[in-house]
């Protein structure tokens, strides 16, 4: 189903739309379930020292003043635990409990990547009618293997991973494309932050699928007018 708000559109008119790229975590595949269920896991393990709402308020701001060095991903997110975990322990957690998260920082690494229902169905909907793309952001390594493990790259012309999605990054990428005008490029994804609000910034348009489960660094309010999908299929119903 596609919602939207009860005005007539001015951010979003399929006829203009050219090019498609397609954000890659909780768009395309599962990714934040993992970080949900890890940090469960390191809610339990500083237990002894925090309860749950603590825990989460300090990994939350470890995490915010770590992205400038470590990135968005998986890394981040383990040093960030470590870094909580020595904080709210003072120092007493045992080694093993930081080996446990280093662990679990290699499950998430080397987990299958699990799709989202209804995205092959809607790439072969548009293949051939629009040139695709996929940009994600987050760790090379990491992105770039889960791309690669998705199955889909053959339906893709071009891939960016980039390290952040701000309308500087967006704009370089449209620069690069064969379009005369922002608007014939179309973004979709789930994160109004990084998928929505930067692409709306340098003109483009975008398509926001919204995920079970969004990282609360990720939470930004979507602009009235953006079309909102259920499910990822309703896509070619729109285009």
């Amino acid at each position: 189903m596609v919602t939207s708000s009860p005005h007539p559109s001015s951010v979003s008119d399929p006829s203009r739309v050219k090019v498609v790229a397609f954000d890659g975590d909780d768009t395309l595949w599962h990714s934040e379930t993992y970080f949900a269920l890890t940090q469960q896991r390191f809610t339990a393990l500083l237990s002894p020292w925090c309860d749950p709402g603590e825990t989460a308020d300090r990994l939350l701001t470890r995490e915010r003043d770590n992205l400038q060095s470590f990135g968005y991903g998986v890394k981040g997110f383990a040093l960030s635990m470590i870094e909580t975990a020595i904080e709210a322990s003072g120092g007493s957690i045992p080694s093993a409990a930081l080996g446990e998260i280093v662990d679990w920082a290699r499950q998430m690494m080397d987990h299958p990547v699990d799709l989202l229902d209804g995205v092959e169905e809607t790439l072969d909907g548009l293949q051939g009618r629009y040139p695709l793309l996929i940009i994600t952001k987050g760790d090379l390594f990491h992105q770039e293997s889960k791309v690669a493990a998705s199955g889909l790259v053959e339906r893709f012309e071009s891939v960016h991973i980039v390290s952040e999605k701000d309308p500087q990054t967006y704009g370089r990428i449209v620069a690069g494309l064969d379009l005369t005008s922002p608007d014939q490029f179309l973004m979709v994804g789930n994160s109004a932050r990084s998928d929505i609000e930067p692409v709306l910034a340098i003109g483009g348009q975008a398509v926001h699928v919204p995920h079970d489960i969004t990282w609360a660094l990720e939470h930004a309010k979507v602009t009235p007018e953006v079309p909102v999908l259920e499910h990822l299929t309703d896509l070619l119903q729109l285009l």
